[in-house]
């Protein structure tokens, strides 16, 4: 009988490349909101965006996950679009 070393809660090679992808999402986030230049707005953006990543932290369902990785790069895309517009 083989004993695996992986702990219990080790990430399927699926589930960590999601994983990796959703936090890369996180990371650009946080760097676009960087760009925005009103102070208040900028840290209504970054709360807003640490508490949606916060509140789906536990999501399980995979077709919901992938719904929202969607929505998370729907809304990047709209916020660098904006940025580029006030820019120029």
């Amino acid at each position: 009988m083989s004993v695996s070393r992986l702990p219990p809660a080790a990430f399927t090679l699926k589930q960590f490349l999601q994983r990796q992808r959703v936090l890369g999402i996180y990371r650009s986030m946080l760097r676009t909101i960087r760009k925005v230049p009103d102070e208040a707005d900028r840290k209504y953006l970054r709360d807003w965006a640490r508490d949606e990543f916060q509140r789906n932290k536990g999501a399980t369902n995979q077709d919901a996950i992938r719904m929202m990785i969607t929505q998370a790069n729907n809304h990047l895309e709209s916020l660098q679009k904006t940025l580029a517009l006030a820019h120029s």
